[in-house]
């Protein structure tokens, strides 16, 4: 078993106990998140940790609600 640390940014987004390594350009799936393994480390022989690259989340809703916001004020 490992200890493997995801981490964004040098912000830790989660840790968990694995029993596989995750590899690089892995496709990674945190919280609902999709991402991607950009580079793993290891720190002593149990823990290791792993850069993460998150999808850019696109709110579409934003942009409906601002569009419906023009009309009324016409």
């Amino acid at each position: 078993m490992f200890a493997v640390f995801f981490y964004e940014n040098n912000s830790i987004v989660l840790n968990q106990a694995l029993r596989k390594i995750p590899s690089i350009d892995e496709d990674i799936r945190i919280k609902g998140r999709k991402g991607k393994v950009t580079g793993v480390q290891e720190m002593e022989e149990n823990i290791i940790h792993v850069q993460v690259e998150f999808e850019k989340v696109v709110d579409k809703n934003k942009n409906a609600l601002k569009d419906l916001g023009k009309n009324k004020k016409r």
